[in-house]
Parts: C-alpha cells; structure tokens; sequence
C-alpha cells in the first residue's frame, strides 16, 4: 500500500483505486499516531474540515458532556432515555475497548464496518484534498477525524439528536464546535494533568470550556473547587447553571448487580440502573436530571436507563468464577472500583489483573487497589505506553499486603495464570482501558465463557 508522509501530512495516493477496506481506514488512524500523545489543541482545524463536509454537526440537537469520570457511562442513559422517547439517536465517546466502531453508535447499535469506511474515505478525502490546496496545515489528528466520521455519520442517517462525549478536556477538544441544547459536567479530578493542569480548579476551567451562552448547563456533585469554577464560568458564559442534587434521591437500595431509587425535583422518578457500583447512582441521577431538563417524560427516562448496557465499565465477562471488567484508569476511577470490592467482597477470594500506562498515577492507583487482593496478576497492555510488569510489581511489594503477584507477559498469559482460581473467587481485570479492550476481545473470541 503506497503510503507518502511529507510537510507533515500521512495519507495514501490515489485511495479510490485502492478498493480500501475497513481494516484499512483503521490501520491509517493509528498510523496517525496515539490520540492522547497527537493531541493538537485547538478548534480552527476541525472547524475548516466540518465546514468543507458541510458543517454535519449542526444538522442535530446534541447533548454535550464532559468530566473525568463517568462521562461515558452518562451519556451512555441519557442516549437510551432519549432514544426510549422515540426520538432517533445517536452516541459519540471514546475510547472504543475493541473496535473504533464502538465509538460511533446510532439508534443504541455501533456503526457497521462498511459505514465506518463509507464516512472515514469521506472525511481523508476531503482532508488530504484541503492540505494539497493549503486550506489545512495537516491531516487532522486521530481525534478530530473520527470526530468528524461521527457527525457525518450522525448527519448522514438523519437522527435527531446526538449525546456527544468529550474526548480531552473541553475547551479546545475537537467536539467543541457543535451547538449544544445542553451541556453536562460529571465529576472532575485529576487526569491527563499534563494536558489539563495540576490543579482541580485549572481542570474545572478547560471542563467548563463547553459551556455556552443561553444553553443551560448542569453539573453533577462535584469537589467544592471544581464547582465554584463551573459555577462562575456558567456565570461569564451567561448559562443557567442546574445541580444534580437539586433532584433528591431517597429510598435508595444498592446491590452488586445495580441500584433502584427515586428522585425527585418538580415530579417523581423511580429509576432502576442496572449498572454496578456505587458510583453509578450519581451518574443515573445525572442521566435523569438531564432528560428532565430536555422534557422527556418520565416513562422514558425510567425506561432508558432501566434498559441502558455501557460495556467495560464493572461488566462481568464470565462465570464461576465471576470475572469482570473495568476501564479504571485513574485514581479516581480506581477509588470507585475499590469501593465496590470492599462493599461487595464477603468471603470470595480477590484477584486482580492490573496493567497500566506509564503516565498514569501508578503509586495512587496501587495502593487503592494492591491491598484489596488475595492474588495480584500484573500484566502490560500491548500498547508502546504501557509500563512494564516488573516496574508494577515493585509497587505491589510497597502496598499490598502479602498477597501473591505474578507476573503475565500478555492477555494469554494471564488467563492461563487464571486457571489458578477457584469458582467462588472474583477477578477483576483493571488499570487501563486498552486493557479492558483486551479483555473483551479474548472473551468475545471465547463466548462460551462469556456470562449474560
């Protein structure tokens, strides 16, 4: 395949002759590089591509969300609320676990492979046409173009609304040229500091960049820091800030398998979550606080978020014994899970697969989660970030508490590892999403283990 890569532009020659397959489109995004450590800031790229495809993005209403934690998962019921209203839908997150098809979602179903490639030759077509004329300074990142696959996508299928999640930040992230019905900050806290800041407030500030005039924005329960920066950029903004906790939870019952409680603000709600851990009680009432703010009646929001799956987040993957997956990737995310296993622990015997990138906040996350365990497998992602298992297993020996640690030299290995473990105990996979994508993707090559 004839690649040229010259005055900081990658692309293939003469693509149509090429008869492109899907693998294709996806080989040329990450040869775009990491879209983490690619990230270009800044809006005018992504604005000068949309407007040459025709300004997809504004041929919808969206729901705009950003935050550390719990974005996905928020987005994920509020896409089913709305979609249980009959209204047609659509969902943008990132990152995808298996495949970058999971990030372009309409009517609750990932984007085919052929509707992928339909959107993506699109979008490089028009980009390589625009750096050839100079209209842009490069291809767009991996970000920005699948970004801009999805609003095509969205346009292209004719739906009414779209929940969009942010994919760094919010002030300069790629998403942040729609025009919002309504924006959503869940909880902020420390990640991509380098990116973001070192601070809660500096964080606060690029989250609260999605804010827009005359849109009304709600926040979740947030640090006292954070909200007092969301709540006087909304200010500045002249958006009319809205609260979580302005609808009251009561009657609230918690098990390992989800949660039902009511809510209440100018009507009542009974919303079952069928999403594991504590954590999620917040994000469905968020989820629901924000169909309220839309108008969708109670019947659907009850019955979206009763209905709602948001894989890789708490998911059991297999039985006896129950292993589960969780994208946990911070302290933040690692403090929630542990929260989980300590609540719902009894007398099963822990293990926990962990592999991390280097970047992350390895001490933190360890000691949240080392001491909880039994038995420690420390494995490594196959991604160029990801650090080594030796250098975890030196943390696990400063935090944990005498359990045993393995070390697994890649997913196989680790399930092999895994035969040690007893039909009661519990195996939770954690550290990193592209781990959790591992994951899933042994599973889904080995359904037979896979649990309902």
């Amino acid at each position: 395949m004839n690649r040229c890569a010259q005055s900081g532009r990658i692309g293939w020659n003469a693509l149509p002759a090429l008869a492109m397959q899907y693998p294709d489109s996806v080989e040329f995004l990450y040869a775009l590089g990491n879209e983490i450590k690619s990230v270009k800031f800044g809006l005018e790229r992504i604005r000068a591509l949309l407007r040459a495809l025709g300004d997809p993005q504004l041929r919808f209403q969206v729901v705009h969300v950003a935050g550390t934690n719990g974005k996905g998962s928020t987005c994920a019921m509020i896409a089913a609320g709305v979609e249980a209203a009959g209204r047609s839908t659509a969902l943008f997150t990132s990152p995808h676990l298996v495949e970058p098809t999971e990030r372009i979602r309409i009517g609750g179903t990932d984007i085919s492979q052929a509707a992928f490639l339909e959107v993506f030759e699109q979008v490089h077509q028009t980009a390589e046409a625009m750096v050839a004329r100079g209209d842009l300074d490069m291809h767009p990142t991996y970000f920005e173009t699948v970004t801009a696959m999805g609003f095509l996508a969205f346009a292209r299928a004719r739906v009414e609304w779209a929940v969009v999640e942010v994919g760094l930040g919010g002030r300069l992230d790629a998403t942040n040229v729609v025009a919002p019905a309504l924006t959503v900050v869940t909880p902020v806290d420390y990640d991509h500091e380098a990116w973001l800041g070192n601070s809660i407030e500096a964080i606060a500030r690029e989250k609260a960049g999605i804010l827009k005039t005359g849109v009304p924005a709600l926040f979740s329960v947030q640090r006292p820091e954070a909200q007092a920066v969301l709540e006087a950029a909304a200010v500045d903004a002249g958006a009319k800030a809205h609260r979580s906790d302005e609808w009251r939870i009561s009657g609230l019952e918690t098990n390992p398998d989800g949660a039902r409680f009511s809510l209440r603000r100018h009507r009542p709600l009974k919303i079952e979550c069928p999403l594991r851990g504590a954590w999620q009680v917040e994000n469905a009432r968020v989820a629901a606080a924000a169909l309220d703010l839309l108008n969708v009646d109670a019947g659907a929001i009850e019955n979206g978020i009763r209905h709602v799956r948001w894989p890789g987040r708490l998911e059991r993957v297999a039985r006896r014994p129950d292993i589960f997956v969780d994208g946990a990737h911070n302290p933040a995310g690692c403090a929630a899970l542990a929260g989980y296993i300590r609540a719902s622990k009894g007398a099963h015997r822990t293990w926990l697969v962990f592999g991390a990138m280097r970047d992350k906040a390895i001490s933190e996350m360890a000691s949240l989660l080392f001491p909880l365990a039994d038995e420690i497998i420390l494995t490594a992602p196959a991604q160029s970030r990801a650090l080594r298992p030796e250098a975890l297993a030196e943390e696990a020996e400063h935090v944990a508490s005498a359990p045993r640690i393995q070390i697994a030299h890649g997913f196989p290995e680790v399930m092999r590892t895994l035969q040690g473990a007893q039909p009661d105990d519990r195996v939770f996979i954690a550290g990193s999403l592209y781990l959790a994508g591992e994951a899933k993707a042994w599973f889904a090559a080995h359904k037979s283990q896979r649990a309902s």
